[in-house]
């Protein structure tokens, strides 16, 4: 399933990977993103489930940094699944994760300022934009603005951390 979602050129518009994503593409994704160990800094990939449709409707990216207080996040959600609130919800959940169980100062994330849902989504949960790298990201063979987005774990707890989910499902 995630070579299917990641192959659609919608979903893939304003991500890192070229279409289309290959099983054998997402048989090394998964290998190396894998830990036995969510404290190890490095990127750690994390399947979005829907459970009561048992299906897998994304994936989340987790960049532990080497001080282990820092992290930055990306995601990934199937076309189908897109504009539902399941990112808003897959995304606050890490971040339940990242501050109150690991304890983590700031979680930072990034995206195509073309990428307007996903600016929407880094808002809706609580993280403030703060800047635009001008040209900064060569992507598929054209230069990109990218909006920086920061979240400190003191205004989630005050703010986005009181917000409960609505479905079930796993990140």
């Amino acid at each position: 399933m995630v070579a299917e979602y990641r192959s659609d050129p919608t979903v893939a518009r304003y991500q890192s990977w070229t279409t289309p994503f290959t099983e054998q593409d997402a048989e090394l994704l998964t290998r190396e993103s894998v830990t036995p160990d969510r404290r190890t800094p490095g990127w750690t990939q994390y399947a979005v489930e829907l459970i009561s449709e048992g299906a897998l409707i994304g994936d989340l990216g987790v960049n532990l940094q080497q001080n282990r207080m820092q992290a930055d996040i990306g995601f990934t959600i199937a076309a189908g699944y897109q504009r539902q609130g399941y990112g808003s919800e897959a995304v606050r959940r890490m971040l339940e994760h990242l501050f109150t169980e690991q304890g983590l100062h700031r979680v930072s994330a990034e995206c195509d300022a073309r990428n307007l849902g996903s600016a929407a989504l880094l808002n809706r949960v609580g993280f403030r934009r703060e800047g635009c790298r001008r040209a900064h990201t060569w992507l598929k063979g054209e230069w990109t603005d990218d909006l920086v987005f920061g979240l400190l774990a003191s205004d989630w707890a005050g703010a986005a951390g009181g917000r409960r989910h609505r479905r079930s499902f796993t990140v």
